[in-house]
């Protein structure tokens, strides 16, 4: 009977699932094969070493994190609420890239490469979002401001334990994207 080859994708997608668990250093070839239920000879057979199969995580979530919820973005329209909302929601809300999102942020503090790679995602995605928020306000001190605390808020709302008084995080988030998308006056 032929025995069936763990994909190279295979490996990478509990790598990745490693990785939103328990960081980097839970990304060990021996105990993502034990989860795959294979031996880890056939991790050889789709990557040189650890460090190749950490680089090509790093291709998947940066082709999922930019370039999947950027064409998203683009193809599904909408006005500039709209689509920052959508690529928030993509990119901050989704049971993959956020717990993603969070450990390569984790990483890239201790990880110059990974750093630089967070570094040109972000990029893109501030692009994204001066571009939009552009559209609502030509002053462009204002617009970079407008941009880096949507950004801030997406990103830091997922970290903060704080409570709202009486009102639900929803609703503040909701009164938070109102004026940071409110057009200027």
């Amino acid at each position: 009977m032929a025995r069936i080859r763990t994909t190279r994708e295979r490996w990478i997608e509990e790598g990745l699932r490693a990785l939103a668990a328990g960081g980097p250093d839970a990304v060990r070839v021996e105990a993502l094969a034990k989860d795959l239920g294979v031996t880890k000879g056939g991790f050889y057979g789709s990557f040189a070493d650890r460090d190749a199969l950490l680089e090509a995580m790093l291709d998947t979530w940066e082709r999922e994190a930019t370039d999947e919820v950027l064409a998203r973005v683009e193809r599904e329209g909408g006005d500039p609420r709209t689509r920052i909302t959508r690529a928030g929601v993509l990119t901050f809300s989704s049971d993959r890239l956020l717990p993603l999102d969070l450990a390569v942020r984790d990483w890239a503090r201790r990880d110059a490469a990974v750093a630089e790679r967070l570094r040109r995602v972000d990029e893109r995605r501030m692009g994204l979002l001066r571009e939009l928020i552009g559209t609502l306000c030509t002053d462009p001190d204002e617009v970079e401001a407008r941009s880096l605390l949507a950004f801030c808020l997406a990103i830091g709302e997922h970290l903060l334990t704080t409570g709202h008084g009486d009102r639900t995080r929803a609703q503040v988030l909701a009164r938070a994207a109102d004026l940071l998308v409110a057009p200027s006056s």
